[in-house]
């Protein structure tokens, strides 16, 4: 610990508040408490940036960026001072779990004049570079696969549009999605802690989730307690899809899903079930890319807002109308070709959920790095 000195984290960072977003639509990424939530044309923040969630659920979650941002009022910007290492201070904030620092319990909230105060203990310049780097490193590897699962995504839904869409069979004018559909279940929010039948843990899967689970890892997915009989209903077989329901925002519809196979259950440590806010469509496995697909392709072509009803904020999307309804969209009759679409879509999915395993382990080595590194357990030679 000799390289190692106390400061307070003010002696360390250097901190920007955020601003409300702008209207204006563009490529620069805007960054709120829980990561990328829009984009616009224009930045408040360039170069190496540490962005900290400062209110709300995500209070004290913690991203980096190295291009133009724009950080929204819901989050602080950090940056660091006297010569110290932004990588560095990236994975240091990490490791405090800044969340245990907020005041407030219904609306926890952490401000500058908190985060200031915080003692810390800091490497010098050269020992934070190698530190940095050996994090970095398995974080390169996590991206590379997240990139190849993009790429994968993209070829899937190429496909898609081609069967479909751009040039559909004769028989994709007549059916409809809940054709491929042959039932399907509510979901359980269960309890917050272990009480009488309610002793079943499970991970349990809200909006938030299934967005998470698309773009990579559901590491957020809540621990919740639901009565084994509940489970033995509404448990999540190969095949099936989970499909949000209920939330939304005014910029992202209701309808996003997951598809639930082995390989995605080993990603979680429980069981796992989805809340009232989502619904299982019950699928035949060999439909499932063709349903999966399609809900994806009309989430990301905006026509789910079309659907969507309720008060007080909350959308709550008609899946009903999505299933039966004659909306125009073009569903194929032909099991056949549902089937080969399926097929020849397999592979990539296949790969997406190997690499999601490794991005698990990656994640696991990464984590339980962290803190022998930020402790000095473990010196980078």
């Amino acid at each position: 610990m000799s390289e190692w000195k106390e400061y307070k984290l003010g002696e360390v960072v250097t901190w920007g508040n955020g601003k409300e977003r702008p209207k204006d639509k563009g490529t620069i990424p805007v960054y709120g408490g829980n990561g990328v939530l829009d984009y616009t044309n224009r930045g408040n923040y360039d170069g190496e940036t540490v962005i900290i969630g400062r209110v709300g659920a995500y209070c004290g979650s913690v991203y980096y960026t190295n291009q133009p941002i724009w950080v929204s009022d819901n989050a602080l910007a950090a940056k660091p001072q006297n010569g110290n290492d932004a990588k560095f201070l990236y994975y240091f904030l990490r490791h405090l779990n800044l969340n245990g620092y907020a005041e407030g319990s219904t609306h926890p909230l952490v401000t500058q004049r908190l985060l200031n105060s915080i003692d810390v203990v800091i490497p010098s310049l050269d020992e934070q570079k190698r530190i940095a780097g050996v994090l970095s490193s398995l974080d390169d590897k996590i991206d590379l696969l997240h990139r190849e699962n993009a790429t994968l995504e993209a070829l899937a839904e190429t496909l898609f549009r081609h069967y479909f869409i751009e040039d559909p069979n004769s028989t994709c004018k007549e059916g409809k999605l809940g054709d491929y559909v042959f039932e399907t279940i509510g979901g359980e929010w269960g309890k917050e802690a272990p009480e009488e039948e309610y002793n079943m843990p499970v991970r349990c899967l809200r909006g938030a989730d299934v967005a998470d689970l698309n773009d990579g890892l559901a590491q957020r997915t809540p621990l919740r307690y639901i009565k084994q009989s509940k489970y033995d209903k509404i448990e999540p077989h190969c095949g099936d899809i989970i499909l949000e329901i209920s939330g939304g925002t005014d910029t992202c519809s209701t309808g996003r899903v997951a598809y639930i196979n082995d390989s995605v259950r080993q990603l979680f440590d429980y069981p796992i079930v989805f809340s009232n806010f989502c619904r299982l469509l019950r699928v035949k496995e060999e439909h499932t890319y063709f349903v999966y697909c399609y809900f994806h392709y009309l989430h990301k072509q905006g026509e789910f807002f079309n659907l969507e009803n309720g008060s007080s904020g909350i959308h709550n999307l008609n899946y009903k109308a999505a299933l039966y309804d004659d909306l125009g969209w073009p569903v194929p009759t032909d099991e056949k070709l549902v089937i080969e679409f399926g097929e020849k879509v397999k592979p990539y999915f296949d790969k997406i959920n190997t690499n999601k395993k490794q991005i698990l382990t990656l994640s696991a080595q990464r984590d339980t790095l962290l803190p022998r590194l930020m402790s000095s357990d473990v010196i980078v030679m």
